[in-house]
């Protein structure tokens, strides 16, 4: 069986709910904390690819909300993907890791129809 990777900050509450339902529900994950070991590049690259880098770059989190106009206006994949490595509490989170696909955020019915 493929190894799952949940890919987050450590902190985040929606972090810990996933953490949670996937304890809950015996599913053995590998934990990668972007805000410690950070992100790589190419797996950036292919979330971006598979979901989109608008729904991949957290426009919401207070990270990307400090930063100064002229660094929000005017985004494209490339600039997005170039932000979140620089600072990758930008990214999206949780990011689930099946292997196959990517699940972005938590929603316990699509975690559940993932492992069903």
């Amino acid at each position: 069986m493929t190894t799952v990777y949940l890919y987050g900050i450590k902190a985040c509450d929606t972090m810990k709910k996933a953490r949670a339902w996937l304890d809950e529900h015996g599913v053995a994950y590998q934990f990668h904390d972007y805000k410690v070991a950070g992100i790589d590049l190419e797996r950036l690259e292919a979330w971006c690819n598979e979901h989109g880098w608008d729904k991949v770059l957290n426009r919401a989190g207070t990270t990307f909300r400090k930063l100064p106009e002229a660094e929000k206006a005017n985004l494209d994949q490339a600039r997005a993907i170039e932000l979140m490595l620089a600072q990758p509490s930008m990214i999206k989170r949780p990011v689930l890791d099946l292997g196959s696909r990517t699940l972005l955020g938590f929603k316990p019915d699509l975690y559940a129809a993932a492992f069903a």
